[in-house]
C-alpha cells in the first residue's frame, strides 16, 4: 500500500523539564528537527503558557511538526507529519528524542492518504497547454 504521507506520534516521557519549559529551546529544537529531516520550513508559531507549558508548530512544505509540552510531568506530545517520500520523519523524531533527553519514549506510525495500491505522486502535475493559435 502506498500513502501520501507518514504521520509519527511521539510520546516523550521522562524528559528534562528545563528544556520543555524553555520557549527558545523548544522552538529551535523543532525547527532544527525539520531541517535535519531535510524539510522546507514555511512558518513557525509557538506559544508559552502560564505557569508552564509550550505549544507550537513548524509548518513545512511537506506538512508539519507540532508539540505540546507538560514540563511539570517531564512529558511532550509531538506530531511529525511528512508527505512524499523525500523527507524522513524518523530523522526528526530521533533528533527530538535526543534534544529533549527523553528516557522513555514511544512512536506510533500512521500512513495517511492511503488511496489505493499504486504509488501516487506527492504533487499532481498539470500538463502545459499549448495555445491554439501557436
Amino acid at each position: 500500500m502506498h500513502a501520501l504521507g507518514t504521520h509519527l506520534l511521539l510520546e516523550l516521557r521522562d524528559c528534562n523539564p528545563k528544556t520543555l519549559s524553555n520557549l527558545e529551546y523548544v522552538t529551535e529544537a523543532m525547527k532544527n528537527a525539520a531541517l535535519e529531516a531535510k524539510a522546507t520550513i514555511v512558518e513557525v508559531a509557538f506559544h508559552e503558557f502560564s505557569p508552564f507549558g509550550i505549544s507550537g508548530m513548524v509548518v513545512i512544505a511537506e506538512s508539519h511538526l507540532a508539540i505540546h509540552t507538560w514540563p511539570e510531568y517531564g512529558y511532550a506530545a509531538v506530531d511529525v507529519f511528512t508527505c512524499g517520500d523525500l523527507i524522513k520523519p524518523q530523522t526528526a523524531a530521533k533528533f527530538l528524542i535526543e534534544k529533549f533527553e527523553s528516557k522513555n519514549h514511544s512512536i506510533v506510525e500512521m500512513k495517511r492518504g492511503v488511496l489505493g495500491h499504486e504509488k501516487l505522486p506527492h504533487k499532481v502535475t498539470v500538463p502545459v497547454q499549448t495555445p491554439a493559435y501557436a
